[in-house]
């Protein structure tokens, strides 16, 4: 890959990007940080906008493709370095698997947080995109529990993006601390990727807070 092939991604510490940061550096992958201070409201600048007009991050450019969405990031980024092995191939048995458990994470996990977060009436499991919160989190109960990964024994991109966000629900206290999800976020937090990026984050939010006056 060459210097002008060099990944950007659209950054600011301690949120949904901290787990694609901790993505491109289990692949190995060349990339550069455009950090945005979310607590100085750059993301909702004209400038951030005329690239994601939600002012929400990741967003990774390269060459001239611009991707947008977590999961599709997670997605592309995995694709771009198969020589890692986070990605089962087109061919591979274990594809549609590997896509379904990432894809839920956008379609069914995140729509049932920010109802759970936001105190809100969830609509009829017919009408909901997720059946009921029970529901959707019981499934990934039942597919951790045949562990230690999401596909068995084999590590994923979808594991760096599920562990990531098991981390941080449960620090908050949107996903229950049982065992399975404990574990499985341990595994991945544990890693030297994410204790690299965590360690970084912690001193850019400092920065950023002490820019701001806090």
């Amino acid at each position: 890959m060459t210097s002008k092939d060099r990944i950007t991604l659209y950054y600011s510490p301690q949120s949904r990007a901290t787990g694609t940061r901790v993505l491109l550096e289990e692949l190995g992958a060349p990339y550069d940080l455009h950090v945005l201070n979310m607590k100085a409201g750059e993301q909702r600048q004209p400038a951030y906008l005329a690239i994601n007009p939600l002012g929400k991050v990741p967003v990774v450019s390269h060459g001239e493709a611009l991707v947008t969405e977590q999961v599709a990031i997670y997605i592309y980024l995995a694709d771009l370095f198969p020589g890692a092995g986070l990605t089962p191939a087109l061919d591979d048995p274990c594809r549609g698997p590997y896509l379904r458990w990432i894809a839920y994470y956008g379609s069914s996990f995140e729509p049932a947080l920010i109802d759970k977060f936001m105190k809100r009436e969830p609509a009829p499991p017919t009408h909901s995109p997720y059946s009921d919160y029970d529901s959707m989190l019981g499934a990934l109960e039942a597919q951790l529990s045949r562990g230690p990964y999401l596909l068995g024994e084999r590590m994923t991109a979808a594991d760096i993006l599920w562990g990531v966000a098991f981390s941080w629900t449960m620090m908050f206290g949107l996903v229950p601390r049982k065992d399975v999800f404990t574990a499985y976020a341990e595994r991945i937090t544990a890693r030297p990727a994410f204790q690299r990026i965590n360690a970084a984050d912690d001193e850019m939010a400092a920065q950023h807070a002490a820019a701001c006056g806090g």
